[in-house]
């Protein structure tokens, strides 16, 4: 890496909280005050709740990149990288000729989903304080999973407001390079990229490692992911996700799938363009890059792990039926979670896949097993926050409007209080077998904008077929 980058990385502050959208909004107003010159900002649409989305442009290079951040709500880590990197920009002159690009730069894209996971972003940074203020919209309701798509029997055409302006965004603009600013919340550090690109595996890997972040060497996030390279998967859309149903024995997958596809689809699609995303975590044990063997095959680890899924969500849906009369058909968390709990189908086929692949007899490694059995449960303690916040907000509409109907709050409250006691027990088994560490935000940062610019410098000075 260049001496030029290496400073801009060097300078990176010790951020120690995540900003909120009111204070990113400011910030980006302010940038555009001091240099008029170099930055423009401009409203390129509405949310739903008709926030103003707020996009930056930055310089005047020969092809045009597009970074937004906050794609999906809980994930301001990139939010963070690009408060910095807008500033650094702007003020930078051989930064920007070096990297010759005008920058369009959008650091909430989910503003009103952000705003939902505010309480947790000043700390303190544990399990249960994310969990228990977590929120993560529906598909149907994700700014990224809502772009128009037509592939085999599947048709979506119901893009939200907020994919509407980034969609228009990025037919105006055609972007050479994207980078789509997600985060893991547990785990270690991997990527998603357009098209293989080997001469620059070693440097996205290494960029973490020297962070003292471990590569996240357990199950991808998915199991249709397709591996390039330990910790580096092809960029996912929904046609992936779709053939898989397919062919592990799904009549019809477009009935379970009610997204449409995502921005690195859409614009591979219109434009040829090459998307990056970095995944990092908040949280991390040094078990998953254990590549050991463990005592349990990888498909009894599986298995394990969708068993307790599956017994998880039972207990959610009967307590959503509980609460369904007494709350708002909008209430985002119930929409969230009837969206997260419809698994029905791709547990099937899952089943089927580690049944039939038999890369799935093997003893799992460390990492396998660890990912299978305790990573699991973190994520499901984000279900169990969604489950409290569900009927926590309908409890405080009848506090705020004095509505007086005592079956509705007592059955809300009995609700509240179950949930509640599963995320602590959760919590608490969790704590006692996690040795977890939090990762700090300047280190995420870091990591975060070197691959950027790793990538951005390599598609200006190599020919990249998509």
């Amino acid at each position: 890496m260049n001496k030029l980058f290496e400073d801009v990385i060097n300078n990176i502050p010790d951020y120690k909280v995540f900003l909120t959208v009111d204070e990113m909004d400011a910030s980006s107003h302010k940038l555009a005050e001091e240099f008029p010159e170099v930055v423009d900002i401009f409203e390129m649409g509405r949310t739903r709740n008709n926030h103003p989305l707020y996009c930056l442009k930055i310089g005047n290079g020969s092809n045009n990149a597009l970074m937004f951040g906050l794609p999906h709500p809980n994930e301001p880590i990139g939010a963070m990288m690009l408060e910095y990197f807008t500033r650094e920009l702007a003020s930078n002159e051989a930064l920007r000729k070096e990297l010759d690009y005008t920058w369009y730069v959008v650091k909430s894209w989910d503003a009103d989903g952000t705003k939902l996971n505010e309480n947790w972003f000043k700390g303190p940074f544990t399990l249960y304080e994310y969990s228990r203020n977590f929120f993560r919209p529906a598909g149907h309701q994700q700014v990224d999973w809502t772009f128009p798509i037509d592939y085999k029997k599947l048709h979506f055409h119901n893009p939200i407001p907020e994919t509407k302006a980034m969609m228009n965004l990025i037919d105006e603009i055609k972007p050479k390079f994207i980078y789509s600013l997600h985060n893991a919340g547990f785990g270690g550090a991997y990527w998603y990229i357009t098209g293989e690109t080997r001469d620059i595996y070693d440097d996205l890997r290494n960029s973490a490692t020297k962070q003292g972040v471990p590569l996240s060497l357990g199950e991808p996030e998915a199991p249709y992911c397709v591996a390039y390279d330990p910790a580096i998967y092809q960029s996912l859309g929904i046609r992936q996700n779709y053939d898989y149903l397919e062919k592990y024995g799904i009549e019809n997958p477009e009935k379970s799938i009610n997204v449409g596809t995502c921005s690195a689809d859409y614009a591979l699609e219109k434009w040829g363009s090459f998307t990056l995303l970095t995944e990092l975590p908040y949280f991390f044990d040094e078990r998953i890059k254990d590549l050991s063997e463990s005592d349990l095959s990888r498909k009894d680890a599986v298995l394990k792990s969708l068993e307790f899924t599956e017994e998880s969500d039972k207990y959610i849906l009967k307590t959503l039926n509980i609460i369904k009369p007494y709350s708002d058909e909008r209430n985002p968390f119930r929409l969230a979670l009837e969206a997260f709990t419809d698994n029905a189908e791709n547990n099937t086929a899952t089943k089927a896949m580690v049944s039939e692949n038999p890369d799935f007899l093997k003893n799992a490694t460390v990492a396998e097993e660890f990912d299978n059995l305790l990573v699991t449960k973190f994520y499901k303690m984000l279900s169990y926050g969604l489950l409290v916040r569900a009927s926590e907000t309908e409890l405080t509409k009848m506090e705020e409007t004095n509505e007086e109907n005592q079956d509705k709050k007592s059955t809300l409250k009995q609700a509240f209080d179950s949930a509640l006691e599963h995320l602590k027990d959760l919590s608490e088994e969790l704590e006692e077998k996690i040795n977890y560490q939090v990762v700090p935000i300047k280190k995420l940062v870091a990591i975060q904008l070197e691959c950027g610019l790793l990538v951005a410098d390599y598609l200006q000075k190599n020919k990249v077929h998509s």
